[in-house]
């Protein structure tokens, strides 16, 4: 589904500027071990939504969205300071699903060609 060029351009922008925020500028221990794997700008470029990853349980993954919410606008003042945009898009964090996902299909696969194949006996 592409956006067009600029919000495309904008989202990849705000990715990897989020990510150097995050490894180096943020210092809230529950985000934990976070990995961004992609950011929706909407045409107007008023919202970014961003997709993440993290390390660990339901446990941990909670704690991440709520460390990355709390971070939330100290990340939009950050980005609005390094980007050259008229307007920061309002930051929203979402746990990317598609990657659990992809695990578990790989699980079941893996699952079927480990199961032992009947023997043909020959009766």
């Amino acid at each position: 589904m592409s956006q067009g060029s600029r919000p495309d351009r904008v989202a990849e922008e705000l990715r990897a500027e989020l990510a150097t925020l995050l490894t180096r500028e943020v210092h809230d221990p529950g985000i934990g071990f976070v990995t961004l794997t992609r950011v929706q700008v909407t045409p107007d470029l008023q919202q970014a939504r961003v997709f993440y990853t993290t390390l660990g349980d339901d446990t941990a993954r909670a704690n991440s969205g709520r460390a990355l919410g709390r971070a939330a606008s100290f990340l939009r003042r950050q980005i609005g300071s390094r980007l050259r945009l008229k307007r920061v898009p309002e930051l929203i964090f979402t746990y990317d699903e598609s990657i659990a996902g992809q695990d578990r299909i790989e699980q079941l696969l893996h699952e079927l060609h480990a199961e032992p194949k009947p023997e043909d006996d020959g009766s």
